[in-house]
């Protein structure tokens, strides 16, 4: 893709680094790309901190925010899908009515217009990049990045660290 217009500016200009051809960006400038550092490991908390103030506090729909992780499912998720299973909970995406957690790579090609993305750690490094721009690049209009700045730096991702 070449040409952006999913993404704000300011979210395509973040995730950038991770493309190999720098597409152009065509979107509006919208708010700030945010992010929250913290370890690895209070990453899912953060964001669930996240995703309550964006709800609560800023007024943003339940049902327009996603909470996305790179390793470990968030509790939320594997609770919804052993409790409903899968097909109830992809009902539940479409439905829109809710916070939708989900993983990064289960969220390929789908999109929200708020993303809080919980770097919790990489069950495959070699994948982190990968992971890394799915989940920067689903955001339409706010995106919220939780984790350790050094992690994302350690796989590839230090330029986008500095452009936040």
């Amino acid at each position: 893709m070449d040409h952006n217009i999913r993404n704000t500016k300011c979210i395509a200009h973040v995730f950038g680094s991770l493309c190999l051809e720098q597409p152009t960006y065509d979107g509006l400038e919208g708010p700030s790309v945010r992010f929250v550092a913290c370890s690895s490991e209070a990453a899912l908390a953060t964001a669930d901190d996240q995703v309550q103030q964006l709800t609560e506090q800023e007024g943003w729909p339940t049902g327009s925010v996603a909470l996305l992780t790179t390793n470990h499912r968030h509790p939320v998720q594997t609770e919804m899908v052993e409790g409903t299973g899968w097909e109830a909970y992809w009902d539940d995406f479409f439905a829109g009515e809710e916070v939708f957690y989900g993983h990064v790579l289960g969220f390929k090609g789908l999109e929200r217009p708020v993303v809080v993305l919980a770097v919790n750690g990489f069950r495959d490094v070699s994948r982190a990049k990968e992971m890394l721009y799915v989940g920067l690049s689903r955001a339409r209009t706010q995106l919220v990045g939780c984790g350790d700045p050094a992690l994302s730096a350690a796989v590839g991702w230090g330029g986008g660290g500095r452009r936040l």
